[in-house]
């Protein structure tokens, strides 16, 4: 006998975790993860920052709004998500410009060096800064959408990787692990084996592309202060962070991946090292633990969110890159409203529109389904 849903969510990273937790209580929902553990994969190798300069305008909208959400819920929590946190540019003139946006300011190199002591002060000619940048603790708060989701009547189901998938009537019947489910809508949160997912519920792939992201945490001689910003080069070659006392430091490599349980590359942090200790003065003498994430995009490299254009009830929930935690609260906002209203294949960004909002003034999360909207954040064939 297969269970029945309303929704079933296949993921349970910080996608498919935020989506359960906004669902709950207005419909029935099951959620469904491969692994033993929830958010085992990219989710639980996250930067733990989210800043509103980073990424396309549509990504930095949702940030915005998600940022919003978060610390509306943080008023709630023994322990909050957000803690202030600058993001720190640093590089050449021409790369600085080219990456900054309008939540990033220009600062002098004696500013980013008050800033950021560690750094060499030959190692870079030009800085930004992002004050409405946030450290995010992603523990805790993973484990808040998890703890409301159950609250709200969500199964939680763990250790069942869908193995069937097929569309029966008006709704869709999946084979999960030792259990059978059914439901009115599939939500496709599989993170890097979302293709994956969908060819095997007959659904045309999207073309979705998992890429490596090492990280790992080092001890040092010099420790940064824990209000240091987060530093990143211009070019995208590297970042840093303090941790604890320790320092979170990440080659920043975006390298093609299959959907697998990546593993760091021998030699990536090594030379991370030799090059940080060449422009810091940190004194990195140790690895303490590194890891790799799977950073997943659409060849656009805006997230893909809504119904699939051919196979009715087949939601789409994949695609978020580096953007996963920074934007979570925002799209689980707009594709719970997507589902609850049943809008089906079309595009669903315009189920939001402010022309079709009840107030004349746009709310925030209708003033970010705009900007979706202009950016055609939907699938597209």
């Amino acid at each position: 006998m297969s269970a029945h849903y309303d929704v079933v969510i296949v993921g349970g990273g910080i996608a498919g975790l935020s989506l359960a937790s906004t669902l709950a209580g207005q419909c029935s929902v099951a959620l469904i993860e491969a692994e033993q553990n929830l958010a085992y994969h990219t989710s639980a190798r996250s930067a733990g920052q989210l800043i509103p300069s980073y990424g396309p305008p549509v990504v930095q909208e949702l940030t915005l709004r998600t940022l919003d959400l978060i610390a509306a819920q943080d008023a709630e929590r023994p322990e909050p998500v957000l803690t202030p946190r600058s993001f720190m540019l640093i590089g050449d003139d021409a790369s600085v410009r080219a990456e900054a946006s309008g939540h990033m300011h220009r600062i002098t190199h004696a500013q980013a060096l008050e800033l950021c002591p560690a750094l060499v002060p030959d190692a870079f000619s030009a800085a930004g800064l992002d004050t409405g940048s946030f450290a995010c603790n992603a523990p805790v708060l993973l484990e808040d959408h998890r703890r409301r989701a159950e609250a709200g009547g969500v199964d939680i189901i763990t250790g069942a990787r869908v193995h069937s998938a097929q569309r029966l009537g008006t709704g869709w019947e999946l084979g999960a692990g030792q259990e059978g489910f059914q439901s009115a809508v599939v939500v496709n949160a599989a993170g890097a084996w979302a293709d994956e997912l969908a060819v095997l519920s007959g659904v045309e792939k999207l073309g979705l592309q998992p890429y490596r992201r090492t990280a790992a945490i080092v001890d040092v001689d010099h420790p940064l202060p824990e209000a240091s910003p987060f530093v990143a080069a211009a070019d995208d070659s590297f970042y840093f962070r303090p941790k604890n006392g320790q320092v979170l430091i990440s080659p920043a490599e975006h390298v093609p991946s299959g959907p697998e349980d990546a593993r760091p590359y021998p030699g990536d942090i090594e030379r991370l090292v030799a090059r940080l200790n060449a422009i810091t003065t940190l004194g990195i003498r140790n690895v303490r633990t590194a890891w790799t994430g799977l950073r997943t995009e659409a060849a656009d490299g805006v997230p893909v969110a809504g119904f699939d254009a051919e196979a009715t009830g087949f939601f789409w929930l994949a695609g978020q890159g580096g953007y996963g935690f920074q934007t979570s609260s925002a799209i689980a906002e707009l594709a719970a409203g997507l589902i609850l209203a049943d809008q089906g294949p079309g595009d669903p960004a315009a189920a939001l529109s402010p022309a079709v909002s009840p107030s004349t003034e746009a709310s925030p999360a209708s003033r970010t389904a705009e900007a979706l909207a202009a950016t055609r954040w939907s699938i597209r064939r």
